[in-house]
């Protein structure tokens, strides 16, 4: 890939710059620090995954929580990033990162576009799958998040726990 990405100190700065919160910046370098390690442990596997991509996604993935606590970040973060001029891949890593993704039918409840917002490619997996296990700025087990978004009822524990299974088989860590 060919992208312009901004270094670490620039996405951290933008995270500043649009107003998160010192808490969220905290969070999301924890999310970008599990990224990176995953993605590392990926490529000595052998497997293509583009870093300096999952980082920049990881770091940016809550940006919109600079305009709201709720789930809508989303769609705030993804206007945050396309307004930026924030490359594609950046902006799809931002809008797939909730729960195990979104699918269509709950975006329209939500009140989103219809569109799809689950992960497709292994950097927008990592990014979702690594923000499943930092709370706050805490590594927790995934069984607790999986735990947590049981109680919606609407398949996005299943849609983790694939993630997780994927993801762990790729790495050959069961945690």
């Amino acid at each position: 890939m060919n992208e312009k990405l901004p270094t670490r100190e620039q996405t951290v700065n933008f995270l500043i710059e649009k107003g998160c919160s010192p808490r969220v910046v905290r969070h999301c370098k924890a999310v970008a620090d599990l990224a990176v390690e995953m993605t590392q442990t990926l490529q000595d596997k052998g497997i293509s995954v583009n870093a300096r991509l999952v980082e920049t996604g990881a770091l940016l993935h809550d940006v919109g929580r600079s305009k709201t606590q709720t789930v809508d970040h989303l769609i705030a973060g993804v206007e945050i990033a396309r307004t930026a001029g924030l490359p594609d891949s950046v902006v799809s890593i931002i809008r797939c990162h909730v729960g195990g993704g979104v699918t269509s039918e709950d975006a329209v409840k939500l009140g989103w576009p219809d569109d799809n917002y689950i992960p497709a490619t292994l950097e927008e997996k990592i990014v979702c799958y690594a923000d499943k296990l930092i709370e706050g700025s805490s590594r927790v087990p995934i069984q607790l998040t999986i735990s947590q978004l049981s109680a919606l009822n609407n398949g996005a524990a299943e849609r983790v726990k694939a993630l997780h299974e994927e993801i762990a088989a790729l790495i050959g860590d069961q945690q």
